[in-house]
């Protein structure tokens, strides 16, 4: 059975031995279980929200970045009209048989993503056909780094290759990806964790066009300016947190009403600040105060990044990371706030960073639960895991970088 060429996965993830070792592992699944004796290999990764947390969804600005947590996998077309996965972990296979898409399902986990997919690639003009594939994450589940995301943008890259000739584009790709979370697991998400997912490297988006999001390239990692990125999972999921994620959208939305427009980048700062009396809900006039600081923070954060000024990052990172636990509060959730595993990693992880002097710590993703992000010199890294290990694990302790590579298929 082939596997990828060496000296690709050389430029995508630093070295080879350990992701050959992968794909060769998926290699093998595939002839065992399907019976073909070759493969087309992919790769999508997770993403980072560096700054610009819970703006997209009100128009706003997000920097993000993939991450080099990333989900991979091995597959061939099998000249059916049925879709087979079998994902590493899970005993059940994924089946799909693309005539009878109506039949799946909703809110039934993967297959419902991937029906709603095969859905939405129809129905924007693109080609499905039926395919085996084997795949593999070492992306965080429901930790705010985007697994789903990641799955969904290798499935868009699998059917790209596949059967499109390579003619969807990575909005093609969020967009499917979209698609198949609002219809068929009924969930208000937009289109930022996808992109990110889907175009690779570091990227400033802009969402003041719904419908066509833009984003621009840019050149930057953390090791550019020295600094390691330390994602901790701190143990907590998502699953049931969809009333507070959806209030946030929500109640910005109904800020912004009060100042005469829908969204909040249809408005300024000032027409919210003077109407501020007529909206009752403190909270969402914190929400959206948050939105309009946190916009030109994303914008001052690409001049700093393109500068290469680490200082000047840092401080608005650092700011968001603030803003987001006090103005928008999405550090822990209303329904039990005497569990506060966020706040409590962001206090463990301040003290480290008060004695060493350097280095910012931040909630990470969409909050409530999940994970912390804590940006530090590279120096610093190795004793900040073990630090915080001792708290959250340390199979709970990712160092990671901004990988310049999105969803991709593998020569």
């Amino acid at each position: 059975m082939n596997t990828p060429d060496c000296t690709v996965l050389e430029k995508i993830y630093g070295e080879s031995k350990i992701s050959s070792g992968r794909f060769h592992v998926l290699a093998d699944q595939l002839a065992k279980k399907y019976q073909h004796d070759s493969a087309e290999f992919f790769t999508a990764p997770g993403r980072t929200e560096i700054i610009g947390n819970h703006t997209d969804h009100n128009g706003g600005k997000v920097i993000a970045g993939s991450i080099t947590l990333d989900t991979i996998g091995a597959a061939a077309k099998n000249n059916t009209n049925v879709i087979h996965i079998t994902s590493e972990g899970y005993d059940r296979e994924i089946l799909i048989d693309l005539s009878q898409l109506s039949s799946v399902p909703k809110n039934q986990g993967t297959e419902s993503l991937v029906a709603g997919m095969m859905e939405a690639i129809q129905k924007f003009g693109f080609r499905t056909a039926g395919f085996d594939a084997c795949v593999s994450t070492t992306v965080i589940r429901a930790a705010g780094v985007s697994s789903s995301a990641s799955f969904e943008m290798l499935i868009c890259s699998i059917v790209n290759y596949l059967f499109n000739d390579n003619a969807m584009t990575y909005v093609d790709f969020a967009k499917i990806g979209q698609y198949a979370e609002n219809v068929y697991w009924e969930k208000s998400s937009g289109l930022m964790d996808q992109l990110a997912c889907a175009v690779g490297g570091t990227i400033l988006l802009d969402f003041s066009d719904a419908k066509n999001p833009k984003y621009e390239k840019v050149d930057f990692s953390f090791h550019d300016i020295g600094y390691e990125l330390v994602i901790v999972n701190t143990g907590k999921g998502h699953a049931d947190l969809s009333q507070e994620y959806s209030e946030i959208p929500s109640e910005m939305k109904e800020a912004a009403k009060a100042a005469g427009a829908s969204l909040l980048c249809e408005t300024k700062l000032e027409a919210l600040l003077s109407h501020i009396g007529d909206i009752e809900n403190d909270r969402a006039v914190l929400r959206a105060l948050h939105f309009f600081t946190e916009t030109k923070r994303v914008e001052d954060a690409a001049k700093a990044m393109e500068e290469r000024n680490a200082e000047s990052l840092l401080k608005l990172i650092q700011a968001s990371g603030t803003s987001s636990w006090e103005w928008l509060q999405n550090c822990y959730t209303n329904q039990n706030p005497q569990e506060q595993k966020i706040t409590l990693a962001l206090a463990l992880t301040q003290l480290f960073l008060d004695k060493n002097g350097r280095g910012i710590c931040r909630v990470h993703g969409g909050g409530f639960a999940g994970v912390i992000a804590c940006i530090l010199p590279k120096t610093d890294a190795d004793s900040y895991v073990s630090y915080i290990s001792k708290y959250f694990g340390e199979e709970n302790v990712y160092p990671m970088n901004v990988r310049p590579v999105g969803a991709i298929h593998i020569s």
